[in-house]
């Protein structure tokens, strides 16, 4: 089985480690000159975590922990938008693929860990799902290649990039503040060590909203492929271990529906990627 890598709180405390058949296995303990999975990538030694836990016992069974975000210390998370064919089309402005791909930032307490909930708030209920695939940056660079991206990422994991759409839409130039609400999104619900290309090569991504599939589609439809995300956002930035770019999401979006299908109370959403895992997260009202 492929190693999960997670980031769990219990009793007050938080822990990282692996998960494993029956819980989880507990290891930051066992290496406190590393505090945060963060120090863990920037180290190099996520192989190193996983040996380390392969084996050993459970200390925390399931219900006796909740996920947090797997990096819950990124220095920066950069999201790419309009990244799939359909997805500009649903736009409905005429508009050719876009010669340069579309950016924002997110900050880390805009998410939450798989299993929590995602809050809409009081001021606005048109919040919307997105499912994405993360990679985290493991060896950090500057005008990285395209062609030596991969060697730069050190797992990956999914993003629900929960949006509220009436505020993407506040101003001319900018979508940050309806993408920044507290607890809006969730990453998780691990990270999954990249080693091969066909991880990202051959992933299909599957969103579904309360069992109903509302997005499918298949990672090489990228316009923007990942190795050119990284190449692109390296020109401009150093990237840095731990790191993380939520790559773009497929046509689908509750947006684009006639009348919008936002979320609300009760509801659930996965997203799924064979080989990285599923992320479920239900809704409530702040």
């Amino acid at each position: 089985m492929t190693a999960r890598i997670a980031t769990v709180e219990a009793a007050g405390r938080q822990h990282y480690g692996l998960v494993v058949e029956g819980g989880f296995v507990a290891l930051s303990d066992d290496f406190p000159h590393w505090p945060t999975l963060k120090a863990v990538i920037e180290a190099g030694a996520l192989s190193e975590l996983v040996a380390a836990g392969t084996g050993r016992a459970v200390t925390h069974r399931e219900g006796d922990f909740t996920y947090a975000i797997p990096v819950p210390d990124p220095g920066k998370i950069l999201c790419v938008g309009v990244n799939f064919p359909d997805r500009n089309a649903e736009y409905k402005d005429g508009s050719a693929q876009p010669k340069y791909m579309s950016l924002f930032p997110r900050f880390a307490s805009s998410f939450t860990g798989h299993g929590q909930p995602l809050v809409r708030p009081p001021e606005n209920h048109t919040l919307d799902y997105e499912g994405e695939v993360v990679v985290v940056i493991g060896r950090g660079g500057r005008r990285i290649a395209a062609e030596d991206a991969y060697d730069h990422i050190a797992a990956l994991t999914l993003c629900n990039e929960g949006t509220i759409r009436d505020w993407v839409r506040h101003a001319k130039f900018n979508v940050t503040q309806g993408k920044n609400w507290d607890r809006s999104g969730a990453i998780g619900p691990w990270l999954v060590p990249f080693d091969d290309p066909a991880q990202l090569d051959e992933a299909r991504i599957v969103t579904r909203v309360n069992g109903e599939v509302r997005q499918d589609d298949v990672l090489s439809r990228m316009m923007f492929p990942i190795r050119e995300e990284i190449a692109y956002i390296s020109t401009f930035t150093t990237l840095e271990p731990g790191d993380m770019i939520v790559t773009g999401t497929p046509t689908g979006a509750g947006a684009r529906f006639d009348p919008p299908k936002y979320l609300k109370p009760g509801d659930v959403v996965e997203v799924e990627v064979a080989g990285i895992g599923v992320l479920s997260n239900g809704v409530v009202d702040e």
